[in-house]
């Protein structure tokens, strides 16, 4: 996941984003003077690039002094570059470009105030078996939650999350209905015909003083069904699936796990559960259609192909099969 942060430029005490205007000027102006700042959200204490040019003025002939909290710390001709540290979360540094132009002298002030922005996600409605480990995954038309976790800091407190206004995009596109006051999740459908969805935000403080920013992509993957053996005492084996050449002695219930299908609650009518034995469809009695018995008979030895595939009936593409050979 990608993290972040805040980057604010603010000129004559105004806070305008994306906007350079004069501190002070003669007849020059500061609208032909272009900052570039690398990386454009630093994390406190980050190295910060700060960088000018100019399509009117040809900068490596001037003289550029520039000043951190009014202290001096840079000048010379053509310096048209500055590395700063960013401060610490909750603090803020004013770094001041004064550029001795031909025709009059521009400062340039830019507040740096760095701000975190962590960016949670879950696949709503994803199946996966209890006390598993992993994450369950996103699978195509399925219900993705995003959280946003703006960590601003006013001086030695942070700013409550609840208190901020966020503005979602999926896609680069903007949600307006999703973005608002307080509206600090997001949840979409991924498309069917996307691998993967970039899902970003910016949260600002209600003064616009403060700022944060993240984004992130989140795949999708395919459910995939795996089999265990289904104990009569110790329940479901998890520390091994089963696979093939799987040795059955005597009577033995094999049970399915659909990974990552959807809905969450596989015993939800809407799956078609279809199993087979040597390519022969066998009906599943009782309500766990998950559960496949199995019963050999004595004296009888040989292998046999166990498949089984799993279908949503309203989601064409939430489906999964899978065949193992046992020995018998």
């Amino acid at each position: 996941m990608r993290l972040k942060f805040l980057f604010i430029f603010l000129i004559t005490g105004f806070m305008v984003m994306g906007i350079i205007l004069p501190l002070k000027t003669n007849a020059a102006s500061s609208s032909s003077i272009l900052v570039n700042i690398a990386p454009e959200n630093p994390a406190p204490n980050e190295n910060v690039d700060i960088n000018l040019s100019s399509y009117a003025y040809n900068l490596d002939n001037v003289l550029i002094s520039w000043s951190v909290d009014g202290k001096n710390s840079l000048s010379g001709i053509g310096r048209k570059s500055f590395l700063i540290n960013a401060p610490a979360a909750g603090s803020e540094t004013s770094v001041v470009a004064m550029i001795s132009l031909p025709d009059g002298a521009v400062d340039i002030r830019i507040i740096i105030r760095p701000a975190i922005m962590v960016l949670l996600w879950q696949a709503n409605d994803s199946y996966v078996p209890p006390f598993y480990r992993g994450k369950a995954m996103p699978t195509p038309d399925s219900e993705v939650k995003v959280v946003a976790m703006p960590e601003i800091k006013s001086g030695s407190t942070f700013v409550d999350s609840k208190n901020m206004t966020y503005a979602w995009k999926q896609d680069y596109n903007n949600d307006q209905e999703a973005s608002g006051y307080g509206k600090n999740s997001f949840i979409y459908m991924n498309d069917y015909l996307d691998n993967s969805n970039n899902i970003s935000v910016t949260a600002s403080t209600i003064d616009q003083k403060y700022f944060s920013e993240a984004s992130l992509d989140i795949g999708t993957t395919q459910p995939k069904i795996l089999f265990y053996k289904n104990d009569a005492n110790l329940g479901t084996i998890w520390e091994k699936a089963l696979s093939n050449g799987h040795k059955i002695t005597g009577d033995e219930i094999v049970e399915a796990v659909p990974y990552f299908i959807s809905p969450k609650d596989i015993r939800i009518p809407i799956l078609t559960w279809n199993w087979f034995i040597n390519d022969s469809l066998v009906n599943i009695l009782g309500s766990r259609k998950n559960l496949m018995p199995l019963k050999i008979e004595a004296g009888v030895s040989g292998t046999a192909k166990i498949k089984l595939e799993v279908n949503n009936t309203y989601k064409v593409f939430e489906s999964a099969s899978k065949e193992i050979s046992v020995e018998f």
